[in-house]
């Protein structure tokens, strides 16, 4: 046990200049850290990442209207049975969609066929806890001919959670389009979204950011409606009226105009958009891209329809409905509108990133200062610095010159810590420091046991050699118990917990692992050189 194989030695080196190297940036200047990143990135120089509650920032709870998604998951599926029933020539009165189902009544002539066409409208929707898949609608037809498509909780589960996995990813990318705000972004429970973003005052712009559906869509203008049909809303099947803004600035005002409520392009099928300024006029736009699909349907549009009005809706608002030149075949074009370059490139983020699936509703925000942030900081670093000191001045009195190779290796147990949060990216919050703090009191549990069992093997009678060999190998299993309990604790709470509390778990559990390397291996490693320095008969311990 007190023999260590050359690689083992590497080894153990290998892991303590690992957590300082990882760990140095945490120490150097701003200006150290620049030169290294642009100098030498592959020797790393980036600090831990601060939680919002450290360096202060934003936090806002959102709430999906999920409810609005079902309701427009029937509304569609009132179209879905009209075209279905249209193209079999079924008979159909009566269709119209409820809170929880879609009603239909057929022709009594054709049940059966009605039936089969209604059903094959239902798809999938997981399984059930019996095993058996589950479908998304429930259908029911009864002999006098009413027909009821009603959703089931399959179904309203399948909306609920692929509305909340797009919605966290479409604010993923709205708020940190490039990666570098280190935002938190999760969900809290089954219809709520937490937003973090460290360093961000105004809680104002996430909302607005997160609130915004950015649903675009292209359609044709009808200017064959008179003004007096407008005003006495008589409009033809098959359009609605909206309200455009003319003009820009001061001099801005709004006009009815009537668009065709069919779809010509929608807004999934944009590549890429951007702000930037006409060339002509010096004005803010939104240039756009579309993918391969669009942009052969905005070329046929154009083609098709030169010398109408091509309307561009952005949340059921008509932005710009320019008149058609001439054919656009190459996939791209521009939004004119009355905004400022700043408003054109948020428009442009929301329509990279996509139109949220629900509507998102802020229910709770706040906002930390960075002088509350720094505060805890200074707290938190007290209470380490005093803990360590705490704890390092015990094991120097209980154990002397086997206290202090404890100390040293209570001191790498930090530093490799503090190296392995900084090199996974992990966001250090108060709740972290805290169990920074509790490991610097668990570190040490493993070198008491195995002194304590030193004490009690040389009290025995045997050598030091002996006793020392004894005292770490007897006391391994319960050392391996005490942690095992520690890690499984910490899990459990990284598994159940959210926020704060799993800030905790992380930094608890990596302290767990690093404190029994450290009191074990480092401080083996300690004692076998110190025996080798010098052939020891006597043991003061």
């Amino acid at each position: 046990m007190l023999i260590f194989q050359p690689w083992k030695i590497i080894l153990i080196l290998g892991v303590c200049l690992f957590g300082l190297l990882t760990a140095a940036p945490n120490a150097m200047p701003h200006s150290w850290r620049t030169w290294l990143g642009a100098n030498l990135p592959i020797i790393p120089h980036k600090p831990v990442t601060l939680g919002l509650d450290l360096q202060g920032g934003s936090y806002v709870l959102f709430e999906a209207q999920v409810a609005d998604g079902v309701k427009d998951r029937l509304q569609g599926l009132v179209d879905e049975v009209r075209a279905a029933l249209r193209k079999a020539r079924i008979t159909y009165t009566g269709l119209s969609a409820s809170p929880d189902h879609v009603s239909v009544r057929v022709d009594t002539a054709k049940i059966e066929e009605a039936r089969t066409i209604l059903r094959g409208l239902a798809q999938p929707a997981g399984a059930s806890f019996t095993g058996v898949s589950a479908s998304d609608y429930d259908v029911r037809v009864n002999p006098d001919g009413t027909a009821a498509l009603t959703m089931t909780d399959a179904g309203r589960e399948q909306i609920r959670s692929s509305a909340m996995a797009q919605s966290v990813e479409i604010l993923r990318k709205r708020i940190d389009p490039d990666g570098t705000k280190e935002v938190t972004i999760q969900p809290q429970g089954s219809e709520r979204i937490i937003v973090q973003v460290p360093g961000e005052n105004d809680p104002a712009k996430i909302i607005k950011l997160g609130s915004t559906a950015a649903k675009l869509t292209f359609h044709m203008v009808d200017d064959t409606v008179s003004p007096q049909d407008i005003e006495a809303r008589r409009l033809p099947p098959g359009t609605k009226l909206l309200e455009e803004t003319l003009g820009r600035g001061a001099n801005a005002r709004t006009s009815p105009i009537v668009i065709k409520e069919r779809v010509v392009i929608a807004g999934d099928m944009l590549k890429k958009a951007m702000g930037s300024f006409d060339s002509s006029t010096q004005m803010p736009i939104i240039q756009f891209e579309f993918n391969p699909v669009g942009a052969r349907r905005f070329a046929e549009i154009t083609k098709n329809n030169v010398g109408r009005r091509f309307a561009a809706v952005l949340d059921n608002k008509v932005i710009t409905a320019p008149n058609i030149r001439s054919p656009i075949l190459g996939g791209s074009g521009q939004i004119e509108g009355d905004f400022t370059i700043e408003e054109a490139n948020e428009t442009a983020v929301l329509l990279n990133s996509g139109a949220l699936p629900v509507a998102l509703a802020a229910v709770e925000q706040r906002t930390v200062g960075a002088e509350l942030g720094q505060d805890s900081i200074d707290a938190g670093q007290y209470a380490a610095a005093g803990g360590l000191i705490l704890v390092a001045g015990f094991m120097l009195l209980q154990y002397r010159l086997f206290g202090l190779l404890a100390d040293i290796a209570l001191l790498m147990n930090m530093i490799l810590l503090l190296g392995i949060i900084t090199a996974i990216g992990a966001t250090l919050t108060l709740p972290g420091i805290a169990a920074f703090v509790l490991t610097m009191g668990m570190a040490v549990d493993a070198n008491v046991l195995i002194y304590e069992r030193i004490r009690e093997e040389q009290a025995n009678g045997k050598s030091v050699m002996a006793a020392i060999d004894s005292g770490f190998s007897r006391a391994m299993s319960t050392i391996m118990d005490a942690n095992a309990t520690h890690v499984l604790a910490g899990l459990i709470l990284l598994a159940v917990g959210s926020g704060p509390v799993r800030g905790f778990a992380v930094v608890f559990v990596l302290g767990v692992i690093t404190s029994f390397f450290t009191s074990i291996f480092v401080t083996r490693l300690q004692v076998v050189t110190w025996l080798k320095a010098k052939r020891r008969t006597a043991l003061t311990i």
